[in-house]
């Protein structure tokens, strides 16, 4: 069997059901950020940091944004493998979009923690 280094989750299987299991996980917190700012009529700055000050709500937070990230991954690797042929731009291009989504990782861990 190939397998592709590039790949994260290193066969179609499992690439399938990382973005599956991403999806779900977006699902669930958009649908409960959702909910809580409908029951919360009147959303002051208290209640909002009152629910990210939290533990579950952090760590809730987080597992979202690598859930966001993986699925970002997988999607950006399957858009550059299939339209990008220069195998030089499209490693440039990939690890520009390490270095972005990594970025985007630690100032995450440093805003959900900093609450």
């Amino acid at each position: 069997m190939v397998t592709n280094a590039a790949s994260f989750g290193r066969s179609g299987v499992h690439d399938y059901i990382l973005l599956r299991a991403s999806a779900v996980i977006l699902a669930c917190y958009t649908i409960f950020l959702v909910g809580f700012i409908a029951c919360s009529a009147p959303l002051t700055f208290e209640i909002w940091s009152g629910l990210f000050s939290s533990l579950p709500m952090k760590v809730f937070t987080l597992i979202t944004l690598i859930a966001l990230l993986i699925h970002a991954w997988i999607g950006v690797w399957q858009v550059l493998t299939d339209y990008v042929k220069q195998t030089a731009l499209r490693g440039v291009l990939q690890f520009t979009f390490v270095m972005i989504a990594l970025s985007y990782l630690a100032s995450g861990i440093v805003i959900v923690w900093g609450v």
